[in-house]
């Protein structure tokens, strides 16, 4: 089979496997929104050039036509209510009373400022003006599609993107390509490809994350240094637009992964077991830290909402109460009780700490400096979490990053077994691949001449 031939067949799979995802998903055109949906796409509407009160109407009319259809299907099946009357338009009256109630006070009183449409405070419409970068992506699509198809095929465009960056990621470090395919169809299947289609920024986050992820992994094993530091440098700067603490999160925590794995090699040397930490670890910590710093200039320049305005949003539920006048020790509190109801209740369903266990076993076991990035970009997840310590906001989505750790870990955890072995098989360093495959070309181009030239030698 011709190299060509075989790269088309690899690729093939990565869009059968996207194709299929996409296609599932028109089963749940309409019914995803979340109440920051509202924000995101009355800022993208605003970038179209609609006016606020036209903003405001067709982003009602999308949220309350979801509530209705959620109403529908709910009745449908409940086991009383399933023989009435269809619900839907006294649910879509009901929900557009309930929507202009709050929005037409704000917009005749002048609250007319930024891009979004105000829903809330100006104090928490604030946080969403300072997230250009996922509104910004919806335009095309709402621009071509309308509203609900719009938001339909940017999900769809975001959660495919995020699979196919696991597949490379996974084929950079060296796996099978059924395995890096059964990567990309975890991230589909788990979590990740559910929130990755929600209207709102987590799924751009995960694509982003991931990119960055594998740009460290075309600077250790790809031997493409220039191409991986640009694209982690570039991946936060997006990051930055999307949502500025996921910039800040990655680029501590890329910062930290590098600072230990240099640490630990320094370490080896002293010992006489290993060399120095190699240039391109140092230069990705060095990225994320300035990343840190980037990030942090920039939000102060143009003046985007503090820690403390974010602590104050959560412990005043949204600014619906006054301020609180010692947020921090409430905050800590708050925070030992977060995780103690956490753990319980991951105790009881132990799925996502058993898959984090194991993510984390491939990881650092078979993903060498690149792992411990991985390990650094799904700590954001948890970043985040600790950030806003409510165990009451849907669907654990604010955790959802640390779901990368087993969507590339388990696979590399599972590669000794796919390579018919059940030992640790060792890493190739840069270049060995490569060589390893043109030896392996050439014996086999030799064993079959050998065999050509016996078959005709036995019928001679």
């Amino acid at each position: 089979m011709r190299p060509g031939s075989r790269l088309g067949g690899r690729f093939l799979g990565v869009l059968v496997l996207a194709a299929v995802f996409a296609a599932l998903q028109l089963a749940n055109v309409t019914g995803r929104d979340t109440p920051d949906t509202k924000n995101y796409l009355s800022y993208a509407l605003s970038l179209t050039g609609q006016d606020k009160r036209a903003a405001a109407t067709a982003t009602i009319d999308y949220v309350c036509a979801s509530r209705a259809e959620r109403a529908r299907r709910d009745q449908s099946v409940h086991v009383v209510r399933f023989h009435r009357a269809d619900p839907t338009d006294e649910v879509l009256a009901e929900c557009r009373e309930q929507e202009w109630a709050v929005v037409r006070p704000r917009l005749a009183a002048g609250q007319t400022g930024g891009h979004t449409v105000p829903y809330m405070p100006e104090r928490f419409t604030a946080i969403f003006e300072a997230r250009p970068g996922y509104p910004a992506f919806l335009v095309p699509f709402v621009l071509a599609f309308g509203v609900t198809w719009g938001l339909w095929a940017a999900g769809v465009v975001i959660a495919c993107a995020g699979g196919v960056l696991v597949f490379l990621v996974l084929r950079t470090l060296a796996v099978p390509v059924p395995l890096a395919l059964t990567g990309q169809a975890l991230y589909y299947v788990l979590p990740c490809g559910t929130t990755a289609m929600r209207p709102m920024t987590e799924g751009l986050l995960m694509a982003l994350t991931l990119a960055a992820v594998w740009g460290c992994a075309l600077v250790l094993r790809a031997g493409r240094p220039r191409a991986g530091l640009a694209l982690v440098a570039g991946s936060l700067l997006a990051l930055f637009t999307v949502k500025h603490s996921q910039a800040l999160f990655l680029g501590v925590c890329f910062a930290a992964a590098g600072a230990a794995i240099a640490l630990r090699r320094h370490r080896r040397r002293a010992r006489g077991r290993g060399g120095p930490a190699p240039r391109e670890v140092l230069a990705l910590a060095a990225v994320g830290l300035a990343g840190v710093a980037v990030t942090l200039l920039l939000a102060r320049l143009l003046h985007y909402p503090s820690e403390s305005d974010s602590l104050q949003d959560l412990l005043t539920d949204h600014f619906a109460r006054p301020d609180r006048k010692h947020p921090w020790p409430e905050f800590w509190q708050l925070q030992g009780n977060f995780w103690v109801e956490w753990l319980r209740r991951q105790a009881w369903q132990p799925l996502f700490v058993a898959a984090l266990g194991a993510g984390l076993w491939g990881a650092l076991r078979r993903g060498g400096a690149v792992g411990g990035f991985l390990v650094a970009a799904a700590c954001t997840g948890i970043l985040t979490q600790a950030g806003h310590p409510d165990i009451n906001i849907w669907g654990e989505r604010l955790i959802v990053l640390a779901w990368l750790l087993p969507v590339v870990g388990v696979p590399l955890l599972l590669e000794p077994v796919a390579r018919g072995g059940g030992g640790r098989v060792p890493l190739p360093a840069r270049g060995e691949r490569d060589r390893g495959e043109r030896d392996r070309g050439e014996r086999d181009r030799g064993e079959r001449d050998r065999g050509e030239r016996d078959r005709a030698e036995a019928v001679g």
